[in-house]
């Protein structure tokens, strides 16, 4: 006779739990990302782990206005009064290595409904949304970081060469570290390199549906920290970890299908994007000045969107065009993927859940308005007469825009918006007088796993 219901329910989740402690599993972590994009977790024994899923293990409503430091941005809705729980699937346990498995946890009311602040959630409702409309999303991830000695300081003093062989193989053991304990967590990890910056590595991710990319993103981070930790190293997930070094992105591939094939090729438009498609890039591009505070809303992140760093500054798109907000890379041999675009501009400081929910939303809002494709900008955009308007990276900037935001509220919700202004407002507070080396100091550390 077959086992169903909540027999079926236990019987599966002790298979789990046998399964983790064969692999000599003692702890299960399961984390949240708040809006200051910081992750935070709570930890069970391995036998609790039924538990972690039903009941859920509780937090203060405000874990969700925790700041980057250890402030907490109380809001009108938030206090001291309340409790939430985090609930975990057991199915999506990850091993992470010494004893520990990992699973991405949803923020919920005490009777299992999602929480309003709940960034993972809100993904879900946005994923849920283009399915309604008959579209199939791919996201993909990258991954910039920076490594550390263990004090902070720069990893290395010896001249850096750009996607050297030298500067990768001189970490070889790291790397090999990281792609072993990946694929042991089930990451799929697509490409590593040393990149252009100073001691910067890059991680990108195999494409995924919306939720499941968040969700890897920060698999990533605790992957990528557990395995420096191993190799005497820390890693900075800072957009601008030391004061006039190159920054770190966290950039975001969107790609989308209807019945008749992907959006952006098979069609008559540029670079054979169709017309839902040329929309939905339009919708990025046209919430960008609303949505700059979800993307890179920190103290750091204007010290990284700047024109001349290929951070996307410029509200524009354009064929693997990586002074443009939006890189847009065609159907071709080249892309193994397909045709997507890529937000450039989104940093390691955002919430990857909140960022992603941004952008597809606004690339849903672009269809649903049939907002035409604005012209492309195929070269530099400080280079062309009618150069784009420019963005609010100013931090002060950006966060008036959000709250001010009828789009951000629609798209997000305004206990979102509240939330996400309330903790950047106290990075104004506390960061706004302070010189960039003073913060790059501050907040290196901010955002590791």
């Amino acid at each position: 006779m077959p086992v169903g219901g909540a027999e079926g329910e236990r019987s599966s989740v002790g298979d789990r739990i046998d399964e983790l402690v064969a692999d000599q599993v003692v702890l299960v972590v399961g984390s949240i990302t708040d809006p200051a994009g910081v992750t935070r977790g709570k930890y069970v024994p391995v036998r609790r782990l039924r538990d972690f899923q039903r009941s859920g293990m509780g937090v203060s409503p405000s874990w969700s206005v925790f700041c980057v430091d250890t402030g907490i941005a109380f809001t009108p809705a938030i206090g001291v009064a309340g409790d939430l729980r985090i609930r975990i699937d057991p199915a999506e346990a990850r091993l992470i290595g010494d004893g520990i498995a990992w699973a991405p946890g949803s923020l919920g009311d005490q009777q299992g409904a999602p929480a309003a602040l709940c960034t993972r959630s809100l993904l879900a409702r946005a994923e849920a949304a283009a399915a309604e409309r008959g579209l199939t999303v791919r996201v993909g991830g990258e991954l910039e970081c920076t490594m550390l000695a263990a004090d902070g300081s720069p990893a290395s003093t010896e001249p850096w060469s750009p996607y050297g062989i030298r500067t990768s193989l001189d970490r070889s053991a790291f790397l090999v570290d990281l792609a072993t304990t990946a694929e042991r967590a089930g990451l799929a990890v697509e490409q590593i390199h040393t990149e252009y910056g100073h001691d910067q590595l890059e991680v990108s991710l195999a494409p995924d549906t919306p939720v499941a990319t968040a969700d890897a993103v920060i698999l990533a981070r605790i992957v990528l920290g557990r395995a420096a930790a191993r190799h005497g190293l820390r890693i900075s997930f800072s957009p601008v970890p030391f004061e006039g070094a190159a920054g770190n992105g966290a950039h975001l591939h969107l790609s989308l299908a209807d019945a008749e094939g992907p959006l952006f090729s098979g069609g008559r438009g540029p670079h054979g994007i169709r017309p839902d498609g040329g929309s939905a890039i339009a919708g990025v591009i046209d919430t960008l000045p609303d949505l700059i505070g979800v993307y890179a809303g920190s103290a750091v992140s204007p010290l990284r969107l700047k024109p001349g760093n290929w951070a996307g500054a410029s509200a524009c798109w354009g064929l693997e065009n990586r002074e443009a907000a939006v890189r847009f890379i065609a159907a071709t041999p080249g892309s193994p993927h397909g045709a997507n675009a890529e937000l450039k501009l989104v940093d390691p400081s955002a919430n990857p859940y909140l960022a992603t929910a941004a952008f597809l939303s606004s690339a849903l809002r672009g269809i649903d308005r049939e907002l035409d494709l604005p012209d492309e900008i195929p070269v530099d955009p400080s280079t062309v007469a009618a150069t784009p308007p420019p963005l609010p990276t100013a931090q002060v900037e950006a966060v008036d825009a959000l709250e001010n935001s009828a789009v951000a509220a629609d798209l997000l919700g305004p206990e979102m918006v509240e939330a996400l202004v309330a903790v950047r407002r106290h990075e104004i507070r506390t960061f706004g007088d302070l010189s960039p080396a003073e913060i790059t100091q501050a907040l290196r550390l901010a955002w590791s796993c």
